[in-house]
């Protein structure tokens, strides 16, 4: 089936798609995106990630390109013609294309903007969660405004690597005062023995995950105890459950850290609870 995407106001196929050479998301990294899971036809968590890309613009001073209702009807569009139901939807706007120089533009430039569309298999996502993942730890070196959702992310991609190599899903992130930060792409949380739920607060150490924010609904719903605390690896280690969470993994359980089994090593019964929680919201 042919693929469709959306570059700067037409739709075009999806290998056809094309930015210029001097875009500045292209040659500075200076752009941000955001990516919503579709199920049913329908964005999850809607409102917050178009609260967050208007923040994460207004933190670059990138002028929105289009109206919320207007990025609504385009990305329903893209559904219609890619005829994805289940899946997700990657926007990304960067400042611009203007000639290369690193201090912005004197004058006002057109922000350019692509979307794209995929089908994906949450049966896959499914049963991660009821194995649940294995997770290492590696040196956190991003930048000190992982806050802005930037498409910067050649840190998260090496430690995303770096977690494939050792066989794991998920690489957690440990800043220089050994805490966890987050995952390579997702929030991490853990259950300490007492029960109680530990997720980094929302700092400009990580991204104020929009499923994070969401999970923390869910548990003080479900009566969950719950505190925005740093933790170490070794507290992870030590910890009752462990778990993370994204807009494509939702709420999934992990089982071992940097090779060490966290509790029995199978899925807690907390995390699994949230899951089910946050997806029959959803």
């Amino acid at each position: 089936m042919m693929r469709y995407a959306y570059v700067n106001g037409q739709y075009c196929r999806h290998g056809d798609a094309t930015i210029h050479v001097e875009d500045r998301g292209f040659q500075f990294a200076d752009a941000v995106y955001e990516v919503w899971s579709v199920r049913n036809g329908v964005l999850l968590d809607a409102d917050g990630h178009f609260q967050r890309l208007s923040r994460s613009l207004g933190e670059l001073r990138i002028p929105m390109p289009r109206s919320r209702a207007a990025l609504m009807r385009v990305i329903k569009e893209l559904l219609r013609r890619n005829r994805v139901r289940d899946g997700l939807v990657y926007l990304q706007v960067s400042r611009g294309q203007a000639k290369r120089d690193h201090a912005f533009p004197r004058h006002p430039i057109e922000p350019t903007i692509v979307l794209t569309c995929k089908r994906l298999d949450f049966t896959a996502a499914d049963a991660r969660a009821e194995d649940g993942i294995a997770v290492i730890t590696v040196p956190d070196q991003r930048w000190a405004r992982c806050d802005i959702k930037t498409v910067n992310l050649l840190p998260n991609v090496l430690a995303k690597q770096a977690a494939h190599e050792a066989g794991a899903t998920e690489a957690w992130l440990v800043d220089g005062a050994g805490h966890v930060t987050e995952g390579s792409s997702t929030n991490a949380w853990i259950v300490t023995k007492a029960g109680k739920l530990i997720t980094r607060q929302a700092d400009n150490g990580i991204l104020h995950g929009i499923t994070r924010s969401r999970i923390l609904q869910c548990a003080q719903t479900l009566g969950f105890d719950v505190e925005q605390r740093s933790f170490t690896p070794q507290e992870a280690i030590d910890a009752r459950e462990a778990f993370l969470t994204s807009a494509t993994s939702f709420v999934t359980p992990v089982v071992s850290i940097d090779n060490h089994p966290i509790a029995n090593g199978k899925p807690g019964s907390l995390a699994l609870a949230l899951r089910q929680a946050y997806l029959s919201e959803a």
